[in-house]
């Protein structure tokens, strides 16, 4: 008579599946053959210092606002360039790949649901046709090369107002000359300038606290009514070594601009000029808490400004309050550092 010999193998499987068997055998069992068809244990033991980092990567994102500023302005310098810890995660994923640890391929979703979450809308083009009022915003760099080329590459943008930042002295009668046929209201102040297809009034200087004048407003008198146009260029920041990211004098003007623009009796406006700072950084919350952005409301991708080579972040803003913005987008490049930017807004 022929007798069946199992394996070891088969004898523990049939003893483990067998009828009527309790006890923790048989989970545990289905729980080895999981993990086997995964490719063991192992991958879920490796691989955890890289989803730690992930996770870290995520924690950072969603609580930038609580990184302290206390030392070197840690915080502003993490949301200034906040969208670009997303680059986090394709490194991660080649480290998680490389170990074959399933935990850090897991623990990689937080930070790309995060990212998606607060920069996805950004990456869309949101931009539409039309508007009532087109605007432009340029540092053109004082060290510019080419004052009237830049200015004539500007008017062909098309824009109503026309706001300069970091104009000097010599240069302002080559912008004058280039923008005078296609702008006939122009006012400067300080290093900061606004010319317009339309008539202005109540032009004045704005203290920003630094000294001198970098920061001015007017009113425009468009077909559509009154609006206020600030032009701004605030203090520069700088990331030093023994000093970190040193911005207390450009958080002080910011808070001081923003002051004004709370006075403001006209209730439409826009904010043009170089802010030294983006969306994100909690030392502008004083302006941004009180205007949108045209580039995260009708905007085609970040935007990014500066530097004009290599644009990493936008601290070049358009900024209104009031209106509705319909589109908004970067310029070609000029021979400033930074790229121009334009919107255009509803009433």
């Amino acid at each position: 008579m022929a007798r069946a010999y199992m394996t070891d193998t088969e004898s523990r499987t049939s003893e483990e599946e067998a009828p009527g068997r309790s006890g923790p055998a048989r989970p545990a069992a289905r729980l080895r053959r999981a993990l086997a068809r995964l490719g063991g244990e192992g991958r879920w033991r490796r691989g955890r210092v890289i989803a730690a980092l992930a996770v870290l990567v995520a924690l950072l994102m969603v609580l930038h606002s609580h990184v302290p500023n206390r030392i070197g302005n840690l915080g502003s310098l993490l949301e200034t360039f906040l969208p670009w810890l997303g680059l986090a995660v394709p490194v991660l994923l080649a480290a998680a790949l490389l170990r074959r640890s399933a935990t850090a391929l897991v623990a990689l979703l937080l930070p790309v649901l995060v990212w998606a979450d607060m920069f996805g809308g950004l990456i869309t083009d949101k931009r539409a046709d039309g508007g009532d009022l087109t605007v432009l915003t340029h540092n053109v760099n004082a060290d510019n090369p080419d004052p009237a080329g830049t200015a004539r590459q500007l008017v062909r943008a098309g824009a109503d107002l026309v706001a300069l930042q970091e104009l000097p002295k010599r240069s302002v009668p080559q912008y004058e000359a280039a923008l005078a046929d296609a702008y006939p209201y122009h006012a400067v102040q300080g290093t900061v300038g606004l010319w317009s297809r339309y008539p202005l009034g109540d032009t004045r200087p704005v203290d920003i606290g630094i000294g001198w004048t970098r920061a001015m407003r007017a009113t425009v008198d468009t077909p559509g009514g009154e609006v206020f146009a600030y032009v701004a260029h605030l203090p520069s920041v700088r990331v030093k070594f023994e000093a970190g990211f040193t911005a207390r004098q450009r958080d002080l003007a910011a808070d001081m601009l923003g002051e004004a623009i709370v006075r403001e009796r006209i209730e439409r406006g826009v904010l043009l000029g170089d802010l030294n700072g983006t969306m994100n950084d909690r030392a502008l919350a004083s302006v941004t808490s009180q205007m949108r952005s045209t580039q995260g409301a009708a905007g085609d991708g970040f935007g990014f400004s500066w530097p004009a080579s290599f644009p990493m972040t936008r601290i070049d803003q358009i900024m209104v309050k009031g209106v509705e913005p319909v589109s908004s987008w970067s310029l070609p490049r000029t021979g400033s550092d930074h790229l121009p930017l334009a919107a255009s807004v509803s009433w």
